[in-house]
Order: C-alpha cells, then sequence, then structure tokens
C-alpha cells in the first residue's frame, strides 16, 4: 500500500480507530443541544452534528494520509475517486440521534478498488468501538484522550438450526425484505440502528440483516469490511460481495443481506435493483 507508507492495513485501522473516537466525542458533546435539522433531497435528515463531525473526520483524514479523496455523506459530490478513497458516514443514524436512543455510529472505511481494506464504526453513546485491517477487533471506547483501547478479537457464530437471530431496522422496512427473510428460522427479530447492524453479527450476537430498501455505500463499507474480516460476509443478489466506488449511480447500494454464517447466502434470493444492475 504504497500510498500509505508502508502501513498495514491494521495499522491504518488503528489511526482510524482514533479519529472516529475524536468524532464521537464530538457527536456526544452536542447531543444535548438545540439541534435545528433539515431535510436533504433524499429525504433524509442532517443536523449541524453531521457537518461538524464530517469536518472533523476529514481533517484528520487529510493530515494522516494526504491527497487520498474522501467521499463523505454530507460532500459526495466534491471528490472524485482514485485507487485508494475513503467513504466516511459522520453521523450514521442521524434521526436516532436527534431522539436520543444512542444508535447511532461514525463509519469510516478505506476503499483500494472496490473493496474495503480498513475500516472503523464507533458507537459513541453506546460507548463501543469495532475496526478491521486484516483482521476484525472490538473494544469499549476510552473515557479520555490518551486511554488505550481493550482490543479483543471479533468473530461471527456458526448459525442455529432454528432461531436465527434477525436485525431489523428502526425505521425502514419494505415487504422485498420480509419476503426475504421469511425463507429463514427466523426466531428472534431484534430491532437495531445504523451499522451496528453489521458489528453485532460480527461479534456473534447476531445472525442476519437483510436489506433491499435504499442505502448509500458510506452506510455500509465500513461494517462489510469489519463483518467480512470477522467470518462473514455481505452479498448482494446472486451472492456476489457488494462494490464501492460507483459515482455514476450516485454511491447507491442495491439490495443486500449481512450474514455471519456463510451457509446462510444460498437461501436467500435477493431482489436485482434496476438502479443497480
Amino acid at each position: 500500500m504504497m500510498r500509505f507508507d508502508g502501513q498495514t492495513p491494521d495499522e491504518i485501522a488503528l489511526k482510524l480507530a482514533h479519529i472516529a473516537w475524536e468524532a464521537g466525542r464530538l457527536l456526544r458533546g452536542m447531543e444535548n443541544a438545540l439541534i435545528d435539522k433539515r431535510i436533504k433531497d433524499d429525504g433524509t435528515p442532517t443536523t449541524a452534528a453531521d457537518l461538524a463531525a464530517e469536518e472533523l473526520i476529514i481533517g484528520r483524514l487529510a493530515e494522516a494520509w494526504s491527497g487520498v479523496p474522501v467521499i463523505a455523506e454530507e460532500t459526495a459530490s466534491a471528490a472524485r475517486t482514485e485507487e485508494y478513497f475513503f467513504l466516511v458516514d459522520p453521523l450514521d443514524g442521524t434521526g436516532d440521534f436527534i431522539h436520543g436512543t444512542g444508535e447511532y455510529s461514525v463509519n469510516i472505511a478505506l476503499i483500494r478498488g472496490d473493496r474495503p481494506v480498513a475500516a472503523v464504526v464507533a458507537a459513541p453513546a453506546i460507548g463501543a468501538i469495532w475496526i478491521a485491517g486484516d483482521s476484525a477487533r472490538t473494544s469499549s471506547l476510552p473515557q479520555e484522550a490518551g486511554t488505550d483501547f481493550d482490543w479483543r478479537a471479533a468473530r461471527v457464530r456458526p448459525a442455529p438450526e432454528d432461531d436465527l437471530v434477525a436485525l431489523v431496522s428502526r425505521r425502514h422496512g419494505d415487504i422485498a425484505t420480509e419476503a426475504c427473510l421469511s425463507v429463514l428460522s427466523i426466531g428472534t427479530r431484534r430491532m437495531t440502528s445504523s451499522a451496528l447492524k453489521f458489528c453485532l453479527i460480527a461479534s456473534g450476537e447476531a445472525d442476519v440483516y437483510v436489506r433491499c430498501g435504499p442505502t448509500m455505500e458510506w452506510d455500509t463499507a465500513a461494517g462489510d469490511h469489519i463483518l467480512t474480516r470477522a467470518g462473514g460476509s455481505v452479498v448482494g443478489p446472486g451472492g456476489a460481495p457488494l462494490t464501492y466506488g460507483h459515482e455514476h449511480r450516485g454511491y447507491r447500494n442495491g439490495p443486500f443481506a449481512a450474514i455471519g454464517d456463510v451457509a446462510l447466502a444460498s437461501r436467500l434470493d435477493l431482489p436485482v435493483s434496476a438502479s443497480t444492475a
């Protein structure tokens, strides 16, 4: 990885963890502030907290890796992809941030070509963080700057014969997603927001998350890499992995399934989206 001065993916992921921790501390400080929100063209909310966290992250990435493009949620049209680029969602789960559920995250992924190579998902209000370079790890979030992370391996679990745990979105549901889940032996449905769904599967706390409705690449890239390096998979129609950097389609994803046990992939029949085919 010549653009990164010989740094390994694990070393890059550790640096991303510190950036995400700093952005998370900023967001925690804004949780109880009276924040005006506006609705973007795609119908999703954004706040001053989204913009402040994004500005901080872009600045820190530029300090660490000057010249590497950053495709971020609030300023997606301001950069173009190259061999290496970052995908950033500074506040994934803005609705949860506004409503005070705590289920929001900071997502940063480094992409090489069309797949992630290093990533972090931090959940500041929950006090947890996940990273992946060559391996996936998780830690509690330090309370103070300079305090060490307590990293331990993140690993998926084998799918049980029955009673799969499915993670479902708190705010987004659709008929196609329900149809995909209906072919599995779902015992528990757990409502969870943001990229935390990928990370809970990566930690062996759940088995599957299916999403057929619209998402963006910065929503999924970091969680995709963490789950993949923990032994799971994120697949689209036909079982192919998701790919990233699709500027021509506005960085939109098609339908996908995040699974802890890769054997589940053959049991899913994801619809093909015309906008991403």
